[in-house]
């Protein structure tokens, strides 16, 4: 028998259950998945999709590169600070009958079944690439959109940009918000970049994902599943592009088409650079330059840290410290240094202080949402930040940037602009401009060290007038069209430096060409074989910086002892010889994108090996050097040779690829080896790149088995006269199957600064004369070293005598025009 009581909840139940029944499916689901496909509406390049809980746009980007956007409603404005590609007008087939929408393009094929909705891309002969996991696709969670993909067998993935793991990050899952974590560790995610690109390989196809979206965004390879591996963002719409092509190297290329390339450097960004938090007053700055000079130590920068400026004032220096800042670097300039400085955000709150007036005058700084300007405490005490993503923030900053190129500065080092405050947690409603499309800090956070780099790079080139050079901490997609980028805040330890690589190796499959670590560890302090060691790793990275922390010991190459410091100083000489090389691999890398330092995957991509943790830190320093780093403690090493010839670089001794040799090591040479059939150009040693070389070019062949190029280039190193066509470059190949080295005729409006080429053969030990342009020319067999006998060690500890590696050279006029050499 029922009470009054309990008639009174029964009522109020049924009540419920009504409103409950009367709310859209769709409210009722904890997870909203997209549906089945209502309508299709073809365009010439593209489909717009109407479905049962979402609406989408597959649009044919390129004959490669297909792009897929998708939201719960409407999709809305279309904007991107990291794509900066237009669509290609490409042929494109798009048909659709009752059960799939179908694209054809030379490259690829896409089906889009329609019930359910679920994304097939295909080769042109049918193999599966890469397809949506049947059932789960796309969907929501809130506001968090998910996209699943079945996982293939054997699947592995690597890139993501500045992510620490191993190269083959299939089993783990990451993180992109972009964070100030110093002293990270070797398995701490996320840190200071957003690269939301991966690889993924299989049956010997590989294909790529960009998720371009600024959000806080997921990416999971079969962590705690081993079904699907998904990308997803806590806000905003999904949107993607999924890029195919048979060789891994092209992915790259079409990648950085979509997001940009790196600006040719200043040449002298390429030299060795010497730092400290920080060198302070001016005589300590002055007193390093010297000492680089008088140890004949080849150095191109000296960088500032925080403790040049006022009480850490942004665009202020310490007048007692630093009295007269041109002063001091001109007198820099003429012992061929250059000077970076450290920039921060975050502008103190001071009443008088110009740059705080300036910016509130100008109205330039993040506000909360109720129009209250956000303060935060970084290094001055509290501060505020300029909007970056806004034009008059960016166009305010780059006046503001002016004033250190004025004074002689050619360098500038964005930091803390993830953005870092003490703390950790800006709050969420912190409003940011997004080009006059108001959003939260939750969508702008990302993009925000993008955006100072970009006002910072603007703001030196139109001041310099010349290439400026630009670092920075924080990163999204295609900030590579600005900056330079190093790994934070590191540590002296033997794993961070193995890791270190990675980061870099990561970050070059992600687009970034150029980028570096703090040489010697920043925080800590090194012992002397770690040292060496990471000293000689750094000749063979992009950016070559040493630096650590204040209250550590001393870090410059005479701060460890006689022996460390002749190895150190061999090590730059070399990579000072190396630099007609470097800077022809970075100019590669502005018109392909392909990185200087190359993990092994991008030419091994289906060779398991180079895979094995074993041997995932080997890499490649452009295309002709094998680069085996091992801690400084090992005294033997497993080395993997990929397929190929491969010559030791200090002895010449070959090895034969496929296979792997358990090698002694020292911390007196590091493991290098030189592909065979590479052409290497190097030149005579210089102190710093102002100084000019000799005017004869070595030209280092390596006999092979593969016809190989090499595209040589020069250029003033400084201006941006190169492109108006004021620049040298010509091809020059080497052909083994008809003996022949050809150096082909000149292009551009310069001649060469170098008028002779001597050639170095490598291998060639039965030749004793050439043909140069039909005339006999007898060979000099000599020895060659390429570092000096102290740091040249063979397996059983003795000195290598410095005649080991003997080969055949020449000199020859350096002519504009076609020069064959029959061997």
């Amino acid at each position: 028998m029922y009470t009054a009581k309990m008639l009174h909840h029964c009522r109020h139940i049924a009540v419920g259950l009504l409103l409950l029944a009367n709310l859209p499916m769709a409210a009722q689901q904890p997870v909203r998945t997209v549906g089945n496909i209502k309508k299709a509406v073809i365009n010439a390049s593209s489909v717009d999709i109407t479905l049962d809980n979402a609406f989408a746009n597959v649009t044919v980007y390129s004959a490669a590169v297909i792009r897929v956007r998708m939201d719960k409603q409407p999709l809305s404005r279309d904007f991107s600070y990291a794509v900066t590609a237009s669509p290609q007008k490409v042929k494109a087939a798009i048909t659709q009958d009752n059960v799939s929408l179908k694209i054809i393009t030379d490259s690829l094929q896409v089906i889009i079944q329609k019930s359910p909705f679920a994304i097939r891309f295909l080769t042109p002969s049918g193999e599966v690439i890469n397809e949506d996991e049947p059932g789960l696709t796309t969907s929501w969670v809130q506001e968090n959109v998910t996209t699943y993909k079945k996982m293939q067998a054997a699947e592995r993935f690597i890139g993501l940009g500045e992510k620490t793991g191993n190269l083959d990050r299939k089993g783990e899952a990451y993180t992109n918000w972009n964070s100030d974590v110093f002293g990270y560790a070797v398995n701490s995610d996320p840190i200071y970049a957003t690269i939301p690109f991966y690889i993924g390989i299989h049956h010997h196809l590989n294909y790529g994902i960009f998720l371009d979206n600024t959000f806080r965004t997921e990416f999971n390879f079969g962590a705690s599943n081993n079904r699907f591996s998904s990308f997803g963002a806590r806000g905003g719409e999904m949107n993607y592009y999924f890029i195919y092509h048979t060789r891994l190297a092209d992915i790259i290329s079409s990648y950085t088409a979509l997001t940009g390339r790196i600006p040719l450097p200043p040449q002298w960004s390429l030299g060795y650079q010497q730092n400290r938090y920080s060198y302070y007053p001016e005589t300590e700055v002055m007193r390093i330059a010297q000492t680089l000079r008088e140890k004949k130590i080849p150095a191109d920068g000296i960088t500032l840290d925080i403790h040049y400026m006022d009480a850490y004032k942004l665009f202020t220096w310490n007048k007692e410290r630093f009295p007269d800042p041109k002063r001091m670097t001109d007198k820099l300039r003429e012992m061929g240094l250059h000077l970076t400085v450290i920039v921060d955000p975050g502008i103190k709150v001071e009443q008088g202080y110009a740059a705080y007036e300036s910016g509130k005058q100008n109205d330039i700084f993040i506000k909360y949402s109720d129009g209250q300007y956000y303060t935060g405490q970084v290094w001055p005490g509290w501060c505020h930040f300029p909007d970056f993503t806004s034009v008059r923030g960016r166009d305010w900053w780059k006046t503001a940037i002016k004033s250190y190129i004025r004074n002689g500065v050619t360098g500038i080092w964005n930091d803390m602009n993830e953005i870092a405050t003490w703390g950790q947690k800006m709050p969420d409603n912190v409003v940011f401009n997004f080009e006059d499309h108001p959003v939260s800090h939750l969508q702008a956070h990302n993009v925000y060290g993008l955006e100072m780099a970009r006002a910072s790079y603007e703001g030196a080139r139109e001041e310099l007038k010349k290439r400026p050079f630009l670092l920075t901490r924080a990163a999204y997609a295609g900030s590579q069209r600005y900056s330079a980028i190093w790994t934070g805040d590191n540590r002296a330890e033997e794993d961070h430096m193995l890791l270190g690589i990675r980061l870099l190796n990561s970050l070059g499959v992600s687009g970034f060409a150029f980028s570096g670590m703090d040489v010697g560890g920043f925080t800590g302090n090194p012992s002397v074989s770690l040292y060496t060691r990471w000293m000689q790793i750094g000749a063979f990275i992009p950016y070559f910086r040493n630096h650590t922390q204040v209250n550590t010991k001393s870090a410059e190459p005479w701060a460890f002892g006689e022996e460390a410091l002749e190895i150190s100083r061999n090590y730059i000489n070399l990579r000072y010889h190396l630099l007609p090389y470097l800077y022809s691999k970075m100019y590669e890398a502005t018109n392909s994108g392909m990185p200087v330092m190359r993990t092994l995957a991008i030419d091994n991509t289906f060779d398991n090996k180079v895979y094995d943790t074993r041997f995932q830190n080997e890499y490649l320093f452009g295309d002709a050097f094998l680069v085996a780093p091992f801690e400084s403690t090992s005294n033997f090493g497993s080395i993997y040779f990929p397929a190929g010839k491969w010559y030791d670089l200090y002895t010449d001794t070959i090895r034969s690829g496929s296979q792997e040799v358990i090698t002694a090591l020292s911390t007196k040479a590091l493991p290098v080896y030189v592909k065979g059939s590479s052409i290497i150009p190097m030149q005579s040693l210089v102190q710093s790149t102002s100084e000019q070389p000799t005017d004869t070019l070595s030209l280092h062949v390596y006999k092979g088995d593969d016809d190989h190029s090499f595209v040589y280039y020069e250029d003033d190193g400084e201006s941006f006269d190169y492109e108006k066509g004021n620049y040298y470059q010509r091809r020059i190949t080497y052909q083994p199957t008809v003996s022949k080295i050809t150096l082909e005729e000149k292009t551009g409006n310069l001649d060469s600064k170098f008028h002779y080429v001597k050639l170095i053969l490598h291998g060639f030990t039965s030749l004793q004369q050439v043909k140069v342009n039909g005339k006999p020319m007898s060979l000099q067999t000599a020895g060659y070293s390429f570092l000096s006998p102290i740091s040249r060690f063979d397996p059983q500890g003795s000195h290598i005598a410095a005649d080991s590696c003997q080969v055949a050279q020449m000199v020859i006029a350096y002519s504009n025009q076609v020069i064959n050499v029959d061997l």
